[in-house]
């Protein structure tokens, strides 16, 4: 019984920790990637999250998409108001569903190519959707505008953002899960 109680502790202590890390880096890393949309900006704030799927499952890592979503939308990120709370939580939900649901089920390299590129592509095509639906009540332009838009500013920003956080997640995921599951001598 005291395993599980370790276990869980550290399971919860470690999302707790990778929420916190997620916040911090999009309140101190934070530019715009497409000049054409400056109101685009990449952070790093879901690789944390995408790690917290890969750690614990898909499950786990809605539950930290939503916790980050909330928190960093009520305060580093609080300008995007509650339209910003809900496109991250579908969008990096979509992610860390999928990719975590695939990664859960084939434990190799191969497996997490697979899911990070498939995820990549999951949360860019729910990122068009949403910013069709929520663009024009937040920035008050039209869905005509944001169809524009798509091809040379959303689509290229949002596979860009999921890909460079994708490909730090492939590189740094096996040191975290080391440093995680490590067991006491």
């Amino acid at each position: 019984m005291s395993t599980t109680i370790s276990s869980n502790t550290r399971k919860l202590v470690t999302q707790a920790l990778l929420a916190a890390v997620a916040i911090v880096l999009v309140a101190f890393v934070h530019f715009p990637l497409i000049p054409a949309a400056p109101f685009l900006e990449y952070d790093p704030a879901d690789i944390p999250i995408f790690i917290g799927a890969f750690l614990f499952g898909p499950w786990a890592g809605l539950g930290l998409t939503v916790v980050t979503a909330i928190i960093q939308g009520l305060t580093v990120s609080a300008s995007s108001g509650p339209i910003g709370i809900v496109m991250h939580i579908l969008a990096t939900g979509t992610f860390v569903v999928l990719a975590g649901s695939i990664y859960q089920r084939h434990r190799t390299r191969k497996g997490a190519v697979v899911a990070l590129v498939l995820g990549s592509l999951a949360m860019t095509a729910v990122m068009c959707l949403c910013n069709l639906v929520f663009t024009p009540l937040f920035m008050g332009s039209t869905v005509g505008a944001v169809v524009q838009m798509l091809l040379p500013a959303i689509i290229p920003f949002n596979l860009a953002k999921a890909g460079i956080n994708s490909l730090v997640t492939y590189v740094v995921y096996k040191a975290v899960s080391r440093v995680v599951f490590q067991e006491k001598s």
